[in-house]
């Protein structure tokens, strides 16, 4: 019997991989098999040497995006590099903090940019290539906060929720062409994102009470749910936002 997991011959561009959950999806695509082109402001070195130690082809892809300049380039570099591409893992992202009463425009514009605006074009700019072939998969990076309102976080929590309804929208409008569209939503995952919150004594010990695992997830607990949604085990899902959170929407 095949391996309905194997994505051996597939290219994958994964944005805002070099650390954290973007690193670790990364890894795990290339441990099933993918090619990586890894995408980032910063130059993601780490990740591409361990996806060359697995024996699979990694490239640097530099992009900043803030803005949507990138979003042709980025795939027309991954095409030219590897000769292809397959998955889109739409993970790089920003947040900014402020009572809602406080938040300017200047912090709203930037989360809504790039957490939104670039998963769209980015998206987009893959799906022209994806379609002429007739297959592809993406995979958008949610949050809890696709399903929850969150607090001192406006234009994240708005653009996560974005961020479901242009997974189902894409979904919607691509499926019957090949393309499978998903997200995955991840839950409370140790990153230097997240180190204040698990410095912060009393805050990290309310969280852990309120996640039905009882622990903080590591960034390669989404592994496995990157590697299924990428690979031919999905081919029939779609416009799902798979949560990865120890339990905590079931609470």
């Amino acid at each position: 019997m095949s391996n309905i997991f194997d994505l051996s011959g597939t290219v994958a561009v994964v944005t805002g991989a070099n650390t954290g959950i973007g690193q670790a999806i990364a890894v795990a695509l290339a441990e099933a098999g993918a090619d990586i082109a890894a995408v980032g402001r910063t130059p993601a070195q780490e990740t591409v040497e361990k996806v060359r130690a697995l024996g699979r082809r990694a490239e640097i892809v530099s992009a900043d995006l803030s803005t949507i300049e990138p979003v042709g380039r980025i795939v027309a570099e991954t095409v030219e590099t590897l000769g292809g591409l397959d998955i889109l893992v739409n993970n790089a992202g920003i947040i900014r903090r402020a009572d809602s009463v406080d938040f300017t425009e200047a912090d709203w514009d930037a989360v809504i940019d790039t957490n939104l605006k670039s998963v769209f074009f980015l998206s987009q700019a893959a799906g022209r290539h994806m379609l002429a072939r007739g297959r592809g998969k993406i995979i958008n990076i949610a949050s809890m906060l696709t399903f929850q309102g969150g607090i001192r976080v406006p234009s994240y929590t708005a653009s996560k929720s974005g961020v479901g309804g242009l997974t189902k929208l894409l979904a919607n409008e691509w499926s019957a062409k090949g393309i499978n569209v998903n997200g995955i939503a991840p839950g409370y995952i140790a990153t230097n994102n997240t180190a204040a919150l698990q410095a912060d004594e009393t805050r990290n010990r309310q969280i852990v009470e309120r996640i039905p695992a009882g622990r903080w997830g590591k960034p390669s607990d989404l592994g496995g749910a990157a590697v299924f949604l990428a690979s031919s085990a999905s081919d029939y899902v779609d416009g799902h936002i798979l949560a990865v959170d120890g339990g905590w929407l079931a609470r």
